[in-house]
């Protein structure tokens, strides 16, 4: 049986906003990990998944390894990485070190309506170290929240946290409709990567493609 009296997603949204940095791109799974996020802290480096659930997990992965210079963040249900365990495997076989994972271990399939997973003791920290990823931890405060990302920020490899929370069904409200062919080109927009163009007078200067 979950625990209610663990942190919401909301708590744990705030630490992250207040802890991201500048040069960071999100990626949000489908259901309240991408609309609440994009009621709390909006922004072009948002990609929010609509659908494909399980998926966000390896296109952040894909992310990382196409942009180095960026730091990644991806949040995923944990409903949505049994779908894929793969991917928890590839990411750990791949390790790059600009790419944190938030893990929202709820213990329900909050996006389609509230079912509880199959099993409610899986350990999902303990599932990423087994699966090589060295950095991994079960995380059940705000305040260990805190404390966890600002060292994963610093670490120079990926780090996991599984989130304990406490379910939230109730669909929250975007502050705009999420259109994922406007999401993505957006994304894209604002993580494409400068380029250096020779000026006439010498040097040169970084400029969008």
């Amino acid at each position: 049986m979950v625990n209610p009296s663990r942190p919401s997603r909301e708590d744990y949204y705030h630490v992250l906003a207040e802890a991201l940095p500048e040069d960071s791109a999100i990626v949000t799974a489908l259901g309240n990990a991408s609309y609440l996020w994009a009621a709390l802290r909006d922004a072009p480096e948002n990609f929010y998944l609509e659908d494909a659930m399980g998926l966000a997990l390896p296109l952040a992965l894909g992310l990382a390894v196409a942009r180095p210079d960026r730091q990644f963040v991806v949040v995923e249900g944990d409903g949505g990485l049994l779908m894929h365990l793969g991917g928890l495997v590839t990411v750990a076989a791949v390790a790059p070190a600009n790419l944190t994972v938030l893990l929202i271990d709820n213990g329900v399939h909050g996006a389609s309506g509230g079912q509880a997973l199959a099993s409610q003791s899986i350990d999902i920290a303990g599932l990423a170290r087994a699966s090589g990823l060295a950095h991994a931890e079960q995380i059940e405060t705000t305040d260990a929240f805190r404390a966890a990302l600002a060292l994963a920020f610093e670490t120079d490899a990926t780090t996991l946290l599984a989130l304990g929370t406490a379910p939230d069904t109730e669909t929250a409200k975007p502050p705009f409709v999420l259109d994922p062919v406007a999401v993505k080109r957006r994304f894209m927009e604002a993580i494409e990567a400068p380029r250096y163009v020779p000026t006439f007078f010498g040097g040169g200067m970084l400029v969008k493609p």
